[in-house]
Formats: C-alpha cells, structure tokens, sequence
C-alpha cells in the first residue's frame, strides 16, 4: 500500500506494544500487548506526532480483534481531525499462518495464533488535514 501512495510512511503500531513489553520491571501481566491501557493512546499520540513533524500519509498496519479499541483509537484519530481511510486485508490460513510464523516483533504465542477466523490482517492510511510539513 505504502508503495501506491506518495508521500507516505509505514507506521507499525505492534512497535508500540513492543516497547511496552520491554518495560522492567514489567507492566501488569496481560495475554496481549494491546489489553495494556497505555499502548492505545500512545498509538493514536504516536501517528498525530509523526504526523505533525513529517506530514504525508502513515500507512498502519494493524490488526485490533477487540471493538472497543478500535471505536478509542479511532475516536483519538478523530480528535486530532486526523482523516482514517480502514482497509480489510483478507488471506488464507496458510497466509495467516506463515506471516504469524515470521513475526519479528511478538513471534507465534498464544496471543498472535488466537482463532485464526478471527485473525485479519488490517491496514489504515492516515492524513493530517494539513499536508505542510512542520518541524
């Protein structure tokens, strides 16, 4: 997608999780990165920031299986009148699989393998209303 829109960035919001997950002592146990209250307005503090510094368009490749996060991620998008346009990636289990298998970031646990008929692959474009650079 980052490869069809000019002036864009890929913004992985599982880093977010990742640097939460690094956090010692850790945070309260959780099965998934994204159940910590923080990771979801950091997200939404994180693209606004890119965002205001670089302009363009962020390319978000993320999967949120729980609504609610989604409607407060959105919702914090919205605040900032940052525009979303929410794609659906759908692939095969083999697909799914694999890319689960190849994650860098979390690996295949428990938490990145839940049913896979739940598991999308999801993808959102962002875009300040304001496309001058800032910085």
């Amino acid at each position: 997608m980052q490869q069809l829109l000019p002036d864009s960035r890929v913004f992985d919001a599982e880093n977010v999780g990742a640097m939460l997950m690094a956090i010692t002592p850790g945070l309260p146990a959780t099965d998934y990165f994204q159940h910590w209250p923080p990771w979801r307005p950091l997200v939404v503090e994180t693209a606004r920031r890119v965002l205001e510094y670089a302009s363009g368009t962020l390319v978000v490749p993320m999967t949120v299986l729980v609504e609610r996060y989604w409607r407060e991620i959105s919702a914090g998008l919205a605040h900032y009148d940052i525009p979303v346009r929410h794609f659906v990636l759908h692939a095969d289990q083999p697909t799914l699989r694999a890319r689960i298998s190849a994650d860098t970031v979390l690996g295949p646990d428990s938490s990145t393998s839940s049913p896979m008929s739940r598991r999308r692959a999801t993808g959102l474009t962002m875009r300040p209303r304001s496309s001058t650079p800032r910085g």
